[in-house]
């Protein structure tokens, strides 16, 4: 009998496979790491191939876990968003490296594009902006720069991570509504916009189909037996359902490689006025829920800097002590811009700053900088969305980075809100898991699938305000310098 739901949830840094009961117990997981390659600055790309291997082994050992296929109700995907893979439709193998969305290569076209006037056309339609995080101007860039593409014809598929899952898994190409809307070539309220696909260069036929997140999607028999794979969504979509943010103003926020906020807000496009983005939350039956979202570049990706790089500490865990043994960072401000600025600056040129330091600095003085910036861009992130009119009453939180205490009362405290964090710490995972149980008839609809999500931790502000504006200020005077510069 099928017990359990299978999850792949293929991130920037690893893709692993989890096993879920229908109840939200986590009862395996698998993982393995993924290579991020930087051929020149500011660039970032993937093997596809590397991606689909790993997806595909860790997948199988929870297959073997659970006791076989026939164990398995369903598949659910869940995968960094705005990622472009270009893979023959034929031979079934990528056709050139995976722009991941981190990679700012096309800055300069997505610069021109914004002075030649097209963003006010883009954020109409689509609810983003003209910045080289989202997949159009890639697909635009590679068309151009990769003759191997142009060569391949009709054979040439292009897809988000999604896509390509779907596809070696089942042979459909498809992308669900939430992956499809980061790409700058879908319609917040519609489907492929021809105007925007002439924009930015990108071509139709090598598209996928753009269905709901839940349904039977397609089959796969790569396991021994059939599984259908009924769930797919984008990564913080995947999050904001894992954290049963199904009500207009529930918000989520997700710390992993990058951070990212989305508050749900209805059944209606939402429009920011202050460079927040709108986004699908999720489409059933053919009908699309909405949400606005803040996207920080640089979140745990900081800290694996700080380690990598840097030599400042020997693992994350080190983090949360180093922070609390000094008393604060002694004026020292991390600008985390070592992939540009998202959310609500959008700078994809800025450069990350260290400032404010002297003699007294210390190790332990720039990490807790690095983890203050955190809850700093946060911050800027409510500031924004309360102007939009989206307030936060209370911030749920997941990622990598949060199972760090410090860190969650510090966001907390400088939020002046309750932060709640789940202590199922799969949350992404959890809401692909999730709509594949809506998906494979289950559970009816999301709220009857939101008990899966189970218990959370609390964390309440504690920070006086003199304290919490004067720290603040620091923050807005040091990186309005880095913008300026």
């Amino acid at each position: 009998m099928a017990q359990h739901l299978l999850v792949i949830d293929e991130g920037t840094t690893s893709t692993r496979a989890i096993l879920f009961t229908p109840g939200g117990a986590c009862v395996g997981s698998e993982a393995a790491a993924l290579d991020q390659h930087y051929p020149r600055p500011g660039w970032v790309e993937h093997d596809a191939g590397e991606i689909w291997r790993k997806s595909l082994r860790v997948a199988g050992a929870m297959v073997a876990q659970a006791g076989g296929p026939g164990r398995i109700a369903a598949i659910g995907l869940t995968n960094q968003r705005e990622t472009i893979v270009f893979w023959d439709k034929i031979t079934g193998e990528p056709l050139a490296p995976a722009i991941v969305w981190q990679d700012r290569r096309t800055a300069d076209r997505c610069a021109a594009l914004r002075e030649a006037g097209h963003e006010p056309l883009v954020q109409e339609r689509t609810g983003l902006l003209l910045d080289p995080y989202f997949s159009g101007s890639k697909i635009g860039w590679a068309l151009d720069e990769w003759p191997q593409l142009r060569e391949a014809g009709e054979r040439l598929a292009i897809g988000t991570v999604d896509s390509w899952l779907l596809w070696k898994l089942t042979g459909v190409h498809a992308t669900d509504a939430t992956n499809a809307g980061r790409t700058a070539l879908m319609t917040l309220d519609g489907g492929w916009d021809d105007d925007l696909l002439a924009l930015f260069g990108a071509a139709r036929g090598a598209l996928p189909e753009i269905v709901d997140c839940a349904g039977t999607l397609g089959e796969t028999t790569l396991f021994g037996g059939r599984i259908a794979v009924t769930g797919m969504a984008g990564d913080q979509q995947a999050a904001a359902i894992g954290h049963a943010c199904l009500a207009p103003g529930e918000t989520k926020a997700t710390f992993g490689t990058g951070a990212f906020v989305l508050s749900h807000t209805g059944d209606a496009p939402p429009r920011s006025a202050h460079r927040l983005l709108a986004t699908v939350a999720w489409q059933l039956g053919g009908k699309r829920a909405y949400a606005l979202e803040g996207s920080v570049f640089v979140a745990g990706s900081l800290i694996q800097w700080l380690r990598d790089s840097l030599g400042l500490i020997r693992n994350a865990g080190e983090t949360a002590a180093l922070a609390a043994s000094v008393p604060d960072t002694g004026g020292v401000y991390l600008i985390p811009a070592l992939s540009g600025l998202g959310a609500p600056w959008w700078r994809p040129e800025a450069r990350a700053a260290l400032t404010g330091m002297s003699f007294a600095t210390g190790k332990a003085h720039i990490v807790r900088a690095a983890l203050e910036a955190m809850a700093y861009q946060s911050h800027d992130l409510k500031e924004a969305f309360a102007a939009d009119g989206a307030g936060w009453k209370t911030l749920r939180i997941d990622g990598g980075m949060v199972a760090n205490d410090w860190l969650a009362q510090d966001l907390a405290d400088m939020l002046a809100l309750p932060v709640e964090r789940p202590r199922l710490a799969e949350t992404t995972a959890l809401g692909a898991a999730m709509l594949a149980g809506v998906g494979a008839g289950l559970f009816a609809d999301l709220h009857e699938a939101s008990a899966m999500r189970g218990a959370v931790e609390r964390f309440e502000a504690s920070l006086d305000d003199d304290t919490r504006r004067d720290r603040i200020a620091g923050w807005t005077a040091a990186i309005k310098k880095t913008v300026a510069s």
